[in-house]
């Protein structure tokens, strides 16, 4: 872990050293998606046999694959997941929206219309990992948003499964559709269709690289939740923080990948120190210690601010996807952010609690877009329509104002349409 001040790490996170080259990953996904446009189902068998190693016959998840799984998971994670759904479920209640409308006196009726997306595709990681909780995250705020048809689509492993897990999940949250295809492959099929992958109008999911840009190539000829970099954390810690658990904290994120960005803002140059420590001690014993020794190295910092309103300043110029804070009155000092993903207060509600149990959604906004972004939420799945009605009166109340605009940006046939019905109200 890098030791610096917050305007030394300011510094660096606006000049960076390097600029991400994405020419040759670019012309790799463009590739996979002209592909898949091109001969669809063929092209998936094709290249999931080219990245994952596998030979499908069909990539459709069969019924009696779902019940394969339900008997090859534990009473004891099918309790768990259940936990977990009904508090992501309580949680995201609160996030439905509803139409309304505004009934004025003279004869005018305003209002919005909110309509749940038809039919909405969810990318689960696969392959060598499982990832039922995110299975659950981008679900549940669907089911609640009225989508009427959900897709799931996740890479098989080398022997052609979908983790039992991953699957059990689907089943919980009541996925419609499970299909096996993975990458860039799997985000075309989403946007365009196969023969077997019928088109969807939203995606949503983490994934890797390839899964990220695919999102990016195919937004517009369909929506998409995010572009989603490298999971982070930023702990702001005064000299009241336990170090054991604060090291525990970024460890949990630095072991998701090399790229992760394990950051500790603190006042105390003693808590610094000890947490530098504690994290070579506790990563020694978990089992994914090249990885998180990597991330440490590559992108970990521990930054020495001189006070607490300091260290707020800079957390929010981060942005981080997930923000602790590990100080004495963290409750009190959350009107000082206002840039993060997912806040957690308090030596007692570490970051794993958001990603499996607590409720809120762990599908958060990365590299710094929480200065502008918000978790997934059932508010993702709906379109809102405006509604407008007015009566002859009450056009005829407004027509001049409405004319003289149109006048000014010499839209003359937006005036006649107004005139017009202006001549109805003179007869």
């Amino acid at each position: 872990m890098k030791v610096t001040t917050g305007g030394e790490f300011l510094q660096e996170l606006r000049n960076p050293t390097e600029q991400t080259d994405n020419s040759k990953l670019d012309a790799s996904v463009l590739d996979i998606i002209s592909r898949v446009k091109q001969t669809g189902d063929n092209a998936l068998l094709e290249l999931t046999e080219k990245f994952d190693g596998v030979r499908l016959d069909a990539i459709s998840v069969t019924k009696a694959e779902f019940a394969e799984a339900q008997e090859a998971v534990s009473k004891e994670f099918k309790a768990a997941i259940q936990t977990a759904r009904k508090n992501i479920t309580a949680f995201h209640a609160n996030q439905q929206e509803q139409s309304w409308f505004m009934n004025q006196s003279n004869g005018i009726t305003l209002g919005q219309k909110v309509t749940p997306i038809e039919r909405v595709g969810v990318y689960i990681p696969g392959g060598k990992a499982a990832y039922p909780s995110s299975v659950l995250m981008n679900v549940i705020p669907a089911k609640l948003a009225g989508v009427k048809e959900i897709v799931m689509t996740t890479p098989p492993d080398s022997d052609g499964k979908i983790s039992p897990y991953v699957l059990a999940a689907a089943k919980e949250a009541g996925v419609d559709e499970v299909y096996k295809v993975g990458g860039a492959q799997a985000i075309a099929a989403l946007a365009y269709g196969t023969e077997t992958i019928k088109r969807v109008f939203k995606i949503v999911g983490p994934g890797n690289a390839y899964v990220a840009r695919a999102k990016k190539w195919v937004f517009g000829d369909v929506a998409i939740d995010m572009i989603a970099g490298p999971s982070e954390i930023c702990i702001i810690a005064d000299e009241t923080a336990q170090p054991r658990f604060v090291a525990a904290d970024l460890l949990s994120q630095a072991e998701h990948d090399e790229q992760a960005r394990p950051l500790l803002i603190t006042t105390s140059g003693q808590i610094a120190e000890t947490v530098k420590n504690e994290l070579s001690r506790q990563a020694e014993r978990l089992e994914r210690k090249a990885v998180i020794q990597q991330s440490l190295a590559q992108n970990g910092h521990i930054i020495l601010t001189k006070t607490l309103d300091e260290a707020f300043g800079v957390a929010n110029q981060i942005a981080p996807e997930h923000l602790q804070l590990m100080i004495a009155q963290p409750f009190e000092n959350l009107g000082n952010i206002t840039n993060a993903g997912a806040i957690f207060l308090g030596d007692y509600s570490p970051e794993p609690l958001g990603d499996y149990a607590a409720g809120p959604n762990h599908t958060l906004p990365t590299s710094g877009t929480a200065a502008f972004s918000s978790p997934l939420g059932v508010y993702d799945f709906v379109k809102r329509s405006s509604i407008i009605q007015y009566s002859n009166a009450a056009l005829n109340g407004i027509s001049k104002d409405i004319r003289t605009i149109a006048d000014a940006e010499g839209l003359t046939a937006h005036a006649n349409s107004i005139q017009i019905r202006k001549g109805d109200n003179d007869a």
